[in-house]
């Protein structure tokens, strides 16, 4: 029987690629998209339905958690917060960050595993290349997936193919695997063009400039 995978994909390039690796694996995919309010929710919405309708996935969920707006402090929900550079103070996170943002998706995202008897779940977070959020490390993955497991009785496993990627290993995955990038979104700022600015934006420039590929939204 083919195994089925929880697939968090918020329409960005990381989380597409780990949701194609999965594919490449013999997943079957249940495709899992978080509504939060932020800045660029209808874009990456838009990048949720297009990869998916592309990777053929089993099933679609998009759940609203519009609650992570209310909770606010971050410049990807509050628009009156302009969004802020990493610092080079490492001791300092950018405003883009969104407290625990992937402890609650990866709590839903396990939710959803045990509702659909799936033991895998694929997340791109990237550690190595990045702008230093502390729920993309590998050892918070560690311990949120032993946590999983005690809370739900399960034997799950999250997956993080990318965490010890840069993003030119990641452009270079991604098309290796026939990601359709054009169909992928990581600025923080707008919905129509790239900022250009903001940390995402840089990331993924600087990982195509890396990889000597063109980026085909730009």
């Amino acid at each position: 029987m083919q195994p089925t995978a929880v697939c968090v994909i918020s329409g960005g390039m990381d989380s597409a690629t780990a949701a194609y690796l999965a594919k490449s694996m013999g997943y079957q995919i249940i495709a899992l998209h978080f509504d939060y309010h932020q800045r660029t929710m209808d874009k990456e919405k838009q990048c949720f339905n297009l990869l998916c309708d592309d990777l053929s996935v089993a099933q679609k969920i998009v759940l609203n958690v519009d609650f992570i707006a209310q909770i606010g402090g971050n410049s990807l929900t509050d628009v009156q917060m302009p969004i802020r550079q990493h610092s080079l103070d490492k001791e300092k996170l950018p405003n883009s960050y969104v407290p625990f943002r992937n402890g609650i998706f990866l709590s839903i995202a396990a939710a959803v595993a045990q509702r659909y008897n799936a033991h895998d779940i694929f997340i791109g977070v990237v550690e190595e290349d990045s702008s230093g959020y502390p729920d993309c490390s590998e050892n918070f993955i560690a311990q949120i997936n032993q946590a999983i497991n005690t809370g739900t009785g399960e034997n799950i496993t999250i997956h993080t193919p990318l965490v010890h990627l840069s993003k030119a290993q990641i452009v270079e995955k991604a098309i290796e695997l026939g990601v359709p990038l054009q169909h992928t979104w990581s600025c923080y700022q707008n919905q129509d063009k790239p900022c250009g600015a903001c940390d995402s934006c840089l990331l993924r420039q600087h990982g195509f400039s890396i990889a000597n590929q063109k980026d085909p939204i730009q």
